[in-house]
């Protein structure tokens, strides 16, 4: 594989029939950077997330406010006007990918969506997965992780999908007053902190305990969202996130052997700083960014480099990106990595000189190849290795997919001449062969989809 297609397939969504092989590739992906469109034009007509969450509470007000048989139906309503909202957004991320100028950030926008990730088989926070991935994600890729932490943390699809919402100290002013008659008491909910530590932060086995992740999620008490009786504003309004003192457990925190004095969303906010500088989350990240850019089991001197690279920056993303770009083992012109159901689905498209595809089909076509977007199943996210995606009946799947992109393709889509342009120094002698002595057109194109050059990068 040529460096030219590294920048193309490894780095970025796959070559385009009209992109030009770039003279200098590292210098190509850099530069995108300062041409990164935190809203592209396919976002900017999507609800945002006030709106979002305006929809949310005012179906809370609804339920309060209805007759017991009425509320099924007000729950039922929303969940459709969600599912509406779900395909719109993954038709706007599609569109997004297909036609970005920006590929290699676009990539780094999928990667930190799957890193924080939230699924909507919880039905609630169908309608918000697109917000959160932007409003949370997009305009922070090219920031601090710290920053980037925090708008997750914060974001209404977190708070919910984690039953942060939900969380009461059991200490706090709220839990101590008497119950109404029939209102079911709430207490601590860990799976906020728990996951923090675990899956966004830390990682599994970095050392903490379950006490850990109990005096993270007492921290946390009182981070939720804005009321529901109109205080956090008019519809529409900015306001995403409150914290509730009276929700919040007294007292001081230790975390990780370190002291936090009692301080109110201080307390969480000095917790979730100290995490995102922790050499354990340098670790973590640099692990998991070596693994999705280079191989499944990335070169420890690389993944160690690339936490020099946080520590030293404060976890600073851009220069996390120019040391990753920068590492030889980035380069290497074996395609060690196997595309993903997402990865290859777009890159066929961009190959095919797609500019669009309808929002439901987007959303039909990567549920059929096992990779339905924003809905992993865990908020561990979807796994980045071979094991995962390169089963023989996810295998069948592509090849089906890649037989019906051939015919839509029609015959004006010529597979020898596309071969090398999407696959820039990187195209096998057997599979130049295989795509010239096929029987027609469409099977010439479909091989090309379905080549060892094509599924890997």
């Amino acid at each position: 594989m040529s460096s030219s297609a590294v920048a193309l397939n490894r780095f970025g969504l796959g070559a385009r029939p009209d992109d030009s092989a770039p003279a200098d590739p590292q210098r190509w992906l850099l530069s995108q950077f300062d041409a990164y469109e935190p809203m592209p034009s396919a976002w900017k007509p999507m609800a945002r997330t006030p709106a979002l969450l305006e929809l949310w509470l005012a179906q809370q007000r609804a339920v309060r406010q209805a007759a017991e048989g009425q509320v099924s139906g007000i729950r039922e309503a929303y969940l459709r006007q969600g599912r509406d909202t779900y395909v719109a957004a993954v038709g706007a991320r599609t569109h997004s990918a297909l036609q970005t100028t920006t590929p290699f950030v676009e990539r780094l926008v999928h990667f930190w969506s799957n890193h924080f990730a939230v699924s909507v088989d919880k039905l609630l926070i169908v309608g918000m997965a697109g917000g959160f991935e932007a409003d949370a994600i997009r305009p922070h890729v090219l920031g601090r992780f710290e920053d980037l932490l925090l708008a997750v943390v914060r974001h209404p699809t977190m708070l919910l999908y984690l039953d942060q919402a939900q969380s009461i100290g059991p200490d706090s002013p709220a839990a101590q007053r008497p119950r109404r008659a029939g209102q079911r008491r709430r207490g601590l909910n860990e799976n906020l902190a728990r996951e923090i530590l675990e899956l966004h932060t830390l990682g599994v086995r970095s050392g903490y305990t379950q006490q850990d992740v109990t005096e993270f999620a007492r921290a946390l008490t009182g981070w939720t969202l804005p009321g529901d009786d109109g205080a956090h504003g008019a519809p529409g309004s900015a306001a995403t996130f409150r914290f509730v003192p009276a929700l919040h457990e007294p007292g001081s925190r230790t975390l990780l052997g370190r002291s936090y004095a009692e301080g109110g969303e201080a307390q969480a906010s000095a917790m979730l700083h100290d995490l995102a500088v922790a050499p354990a989350t340098a670790r973590h990240i640099a692990g998991k960014l070596a693994r999705h850019f280079v191989a499944d089991d990335p070169p420890p001197a690389l993944v160690q480099r690339l936490a020099d690279t946080f520590m030293r920056t404060g976890g600073d993303l851009p220069s996390l990106y120019r040391e990753l770009v920068a590492a030889p083992q980035a380069w290497q012109p074996t395609a060690a990595k196997f595309k993903s159901p997402w990865e290859w689905a777009i890159s066929a498209q961009r190959a095919l000189g797609r500019p669009e595809m309808p929002p439901a089909q987007a959303v039909n076509l990567m549920n059929q190849l096992g990779q339905p977007v924003w809905r992993p199943g865990s908020p561990a996210g979807y796994d980045d290795v071979a094991a995962t995606w390169a089963a023989p009946d996810a295998l069948l799947r592509r090849v089906e997919t890649a037989q019906r992109l051939a015919s839509q393709a029609g015959a004006a889509a010529d597979a020898r001449a596309l071969a090398p342009r999407v696959l820039p120094g990187a195209l096998s002698e057997s599979t130049a062969g295989a795509i010239a002595r096929a029987e027609s057109g469409r099977t010439a194109l479909a091989l090309l989809l379905v080549a060892p050059e094509f599924l890997r990068r």
